[in-house]
């Protein structure tokens, strides 16, 4: 099943101790990339959130923003440390006193000193917060996952229709060709009738001329190649494996047969139907680059 790489997803889930908030954004990108905001004492959990990501994602900016909110007992104290805020004091009451300054130390100014005020955190149970954050971040990951199914079926939908016009295209440039070729040799015999009247006409010369116009304009060889990448993107877009790295490389041979045939096209009406070709395959390189 084809994924988008757009999405987002959430997960929340309140326990005796805590609530737990998990919300996922994920954009295109041509690796995986998981970027994660977790409280600082949660630092042990990202190697785990990575690995739950690899599981389901393959590609992808993965933007992961954890929220926890204790309940109850409050998990950090802030201790202060009067001995060394009283030395703080004392030095600053000695400097003035020294440099003959009126100075008073205000309380504000000690408490910012360095180790005046202590933060002490709660050691966490690393076992039981891993299982309660893995738990909720593998909702979240669901939702986002299905996001992506979503979009991902939009995407393969809005492809395989602009892949039917592309086809209906390089039939009509195929037919086309063929059209002149045989217009160019019965043109061509016409006028070496009414030049060599009366005379008989080598027909191999007639025949070793339109195989020479027909290598300069035919384009049957570019639009086989052409109808072989579009039959090969339909059975990627079945795929449920990512993709979007092989196709990216399809839409580029496709350019390239488009180009081909367009310099060898010279008719207004041909022209006309590869520009439209090359804008079709242009609408596809743009979804593609948002598939998985």
């Amino acid at each position: 099943m084809i994924k988008s790489m757009t999405g987002f997803g959430r997960g929340f889930e309140a326990f005796e101790d805590m609530e737990i908030t998990v919300e996922m954004r994920s954009v295109n990108h041509r690796y995986l990339e998981v970027y994660q905001r977790v409280p600082r004492s949660c630092g042990f959990l990202e190697d785990s959130l990575k690995a739950v990501i690899n599981e389901e994602i393959k590609r992808g900016k993965i933007d992961l923003n954890l929220k926890i909110k204790s309940k109850g007992k409050e998990d950090i104290e802030i201790l202060p440390n009067v001995n060394l805020a009283r030395k703080y004091f004392e030095a600053i009451s000695e400097i003035a006193k020294e440099l003959g300054v009126k100075r008073e130390a205000r309380l504000e100014t000690i408490i910012k000193y360095p180790d005046v005020l202590e933060i002490s955190e709660a050691e966490a149970d690393e076992e039981s917060l891993t299982r309660k954050v893995l738990k909720v971040v593998k909702d979240a990951l669901s939702e986002l996952v299905e996001m992506r199914l979503n979009e991902g079926k939009a995407l393969k939908e809005d492809i395989e229709e602009r892949l039917s016009m592309l086809e209906e295209m390089a039939l009509k440039l195929d037919k086309n060709s063929t059209e002149r070729l045989n217009l160019y040799r019965e043109r061509l015999f016409e006028k070496m009738s009414e030049v060599l009247e009366g005379t008989s006409i080598d027909e191999s010369r007639i025949l070793l001329e339109a195989a020479i116009y027909a290598d300069r304009s035919s384009v049957e060889e570019e639009t086989t190649r052409l109808k072989s990448h579009f039959s090969q993107m339909r059975e990627m877009l079945k795929s449920d494996e990512p993709v979007g790295r092989r196709l990216d490389f399809l839409i580029q041979e496709m350019n390239r047969e488009a180009n081909t045939i367009g310099s060898k096209c010279g008719g207004l009406e041909d022209t006309s139907t590869v520009v439209d070709m090359k804008a079709e395959i242009e609408k596809i390189r743009e979804q593609v680059q948002n598939i998985e």
